[in-house]
């Protein structure tokens, strides 16, 4: 089985004075940590709301420090089950970020489809060259 993990990272930024550049300096703070090792991580602003369910912006910012939420999404493969593939993404994620606390928000199972494709299409491009040949 392949899943998609989504994970939540809260990344501290400090000297900052507005949720912008927090959330452009947690970001590249993030791709630092994690590239080239895990340079598939995909890094996205994360979502924060109020106890109200008011929509928030994803940097809070105190004393010119700031917590930022952000979602690393990985794809994980050949796993057994869904929280196989949410302990490995933690445990890659999490090796690489030190100190960042991080909580799974989300696992799902990839299609077939694209593995799938690429072996029709394989197979396809043998069935061309053989005709090729015989026009020759």
């Amino acid at each position: 089985m392949d899943c998609r993990v989504v994970v939540e990272a809260a990344v501290p930024v400090y000297d900052v004075e507005t949720a912008d550049e927090a959330v452009r300096i947690a970001i590249s703070k993030t791709g630092e940590m994690l590239n080239p090792d895990l340079n598939y991580v995909e890094i996205e602003t994360g979502t924060r709301t109020s106890p109200g369910g008011e929509e928030l912006p994803p940097a809070f910012i105190a004393a010119d420090e700031a917590l930022v939420a952000l979602r690393l999404q990985m794809d994980v493969f050949n796993v057994d089950r869904e929280e196989h593939a949410s302990r490995v993404a933690r445990k890659e994620i999490g090796q690489r970020l030190r100190n960042i606390p991080l909580k799974v928000l989300q696992v799902e199972e990839m299609e077939r489809e694209s593995a799938e494709r690429s072996t029709a299409e394989d197979s396809d491009d043998g069935d061309v060259s053989s005709d090729d040949a015989t026009d020759a």
